[in-house]
């Protein structure tokens, strides 16, 4: 595969954008998962979906130049997140609602623009299970953006950030401007998201955001350390995924969720028989 990525530009963004999403989808997980929004990412990654088949069907009928079928999915992806906020400001006392009302609205949305754009195709493929050589220079200058603007947030909003995922009534009478704070997150959620679907799919785009968390709570001892675990264990599911993915010819997606999933379920294997021994020693 070495090889290969120095002789094609295109397997060195996908390389490169791996590393990226390995980084940024596990770190905002972690927040994710605190505040019980696991979901989140079915909902909002769906309506990417929407945003990629709109793409798809305006190049097709009508030669959009401006914007590629990965911008659109962008747009329509921060759009879903500003609805699933307004909702969940709506309905306060059922807040986890507004989630399958998004994705309703994006997996319909995404049939009707499907359709549009003729139907299913190897683009849209490659956009549900990912692909090893999928992403161009401009995708990849998206998503680097992407993650120095995630990564500078979260370093600069840390504290609000943790302070909301634990006890969001005492950060907000700490003075802590909750609502501006809610909206900015789900907006970074929306773009890594939309930035994950390139190597993950958005099928499994889920996946990656929490199962590398649910391995590294079963191994931290603070929060900080569930953070730097799930980074490692997104990135040992990425780039094992992807060198898998190239070497079968399957889409990466696939690889990269079975890898997380084994890597968790021998972290629980690996604790349950630690304690076995523990207990009886």
């Amino acid at each position: 595969m070495l090889d290969a990525m120095l002789s094609f530009e295109l397997l060195r963004n996908t390389f490169y954008t791996g590393l990226l999403v390995g980084l940024i989808a596990p770190l905002l997980g972690t927040f994710i998962v605190v505040r019980r929004l696991s979901l989140i990412a079915d909902g909002l990654s769906h309506v990417t979906l929407a945003g990629i088949a709109f793409g798809l069907f305006m190049q097709k009928k009508y030669t959009l130049l401006f914007f590629t079928p990965f911008h659109t999915g962008i747009f329509f992806a921060i759009g879903g997140a500003i609805v699933i906020e307004n909702l969940r400001s709506i309905y306060k006392a059922f807040q986890e609602i507004a989630i399958p009302i998004t994705l309703s609205l994006g997996v319909g949305m995404s049939v009707v623009f499907i359709a549009l754009a003729d139907g299913i195709n190897t683009d849209i493929f490659a956009y549900l299970f990912g692909s090893v050589a999928a992403v161009s220079r401009s995708d990849l200058y998206v998503i680097l953006f992407t993650s120095v603007f995630v990564i500078f947030v979260i370093i600069f909003l840390y504290k609000e950030l943790f302070a909301l995922s634990f006890d969001e009534e005492f950060a907000t009478v700490s003075g802590i401007r909750a609502k501006l704070i809610h909206y900015l997150f789900i907006v970074m959620t929306a773009l890594v998201i939309a930035a994950s679907i390139r190597i993950v799919g958005v099928l499994l785009v889920s996946a990656l955001m929490t199962l590398p968390v649910a391995t590294a709570i079963r191994v931290a001892k603070s929060f900080k350390q569930t953070i730097l675990y799930s980074i490692i264990y997104g990135e040992v599911a990425v780039i094992t995924g992807l060198i898998s993915g190239y070497y079968l010819e399957i889409p990466p997606g696939g690889t990269i969720v079975i890898i997380a999933a084994f890597l968790l379920g021998a972290t629980l294997l690996a604790k349950k028989f630690y304690f076995s021994y523990k207990y009886k020693g």
